[in-house]
């Protein structure tokens, strides 16, 4: 990953969630990382306050963004 040319397309509550939007990402072919300030996971109750992000490269952000926000948007229609 080009850290340079990276941008978040999302900020989650927890690892678990981002865990799960990289794998989404991935299994489409984006290359995507998670990043968070937790002090190296001594401090997990860091990522209420700040979150979780997923990063992935720039010319990929707007295929991303689609795809993670098209997942939301079939887990709102679930429970109708």
């Amino acid at each position: 990953m080009d850290f340079e040319n990276a941008v978040v397309v999302s900020t989650f509550p927890n690892h678990e969630t981002a865990e799960a939007a990289v794998s989404l990402l991935q299994s489409e072919g984006v290359e995507a990382v998670i990043s968070s300030d937790d002090a190296g996971g001594e401090i997990p109750s860091l990522e209420l306050a700040r979150g979780v992000r997923v990063l992935v490269q720039r010319e990929n952000e707007e295929f991303a963004r689609g795809l993670l926000n098209q997942g939301a948007d079939q887990g709102d229609d679930a429970g109708e």
